[in-house]
């Protein structure tokens, strides 16, 4: 596979951060459709890009058998295993854009009709069959939009 190494774009202007309530981090999330999960395996942290969608305020993302996260959602004995999931649009040459985060506790979809429902939702982007669904309830939702100093 090959790289672009063109030189690095010129450094953009100033930038301030604003925070985003949680109705309006949340509104951002449902608009694009991939994130990063950030889960424990082997007691470090691990960080997957998955695609998702909004349902109900809560995220749910489609998974395989084989992956960590549905083995660990499998061992929580109901209670759940401690996530965050992240997604944005930052405008790779400005810089700005939004970022928000959401830490939560996610649960594997075991009721045969909502992960019917899920499975019409939301078609995995890798070519691999995905059997599960995760739900990712936010119990924390914090994001920020990224503006230039005239914004």
């Amino acid at each position: 596979m090959v790289y672009d190494e063109s030189p690095p774009a010129p450094a953009p202007g100033a930038r301030r951060s604003i925070e985003l309530d949680t109705s309006e981090a949340l509104r951002l999330l449902g608009t694009v459709s991939l994130g990063r999960i950030v889960f424990t395996r082997q007691a470090l942290p691990a960080v997957r890009p998955v695609n998702h969608v909004l349902v109900d305020g809560d995220i749910v993302i489609r998974t395989h058998e084989s992956a960590a996260l549905t083995s660990r959602s499998r061992q929580a004995d109901g209670a759940g295993v401690v996530v965050a999931y992240e997604a944005d649009a930052i405008d790779p040459d400005t810089h700005l854009g939004w970022s928000v985060v959401v830490t939560g506790y996610a649960h594997l979809v075991t009721d045969p009709r909502e992960l019917a429902r899920y499975e019409k939702l939301l078609r995995p982007w890798l070519d691999r069959t995905m059997e599960h669904a995760v739900r990712i309830h936010p119990d924390l939702v914090t994001g920020i939009v990224l503006v230039g100093d005239d914004g």
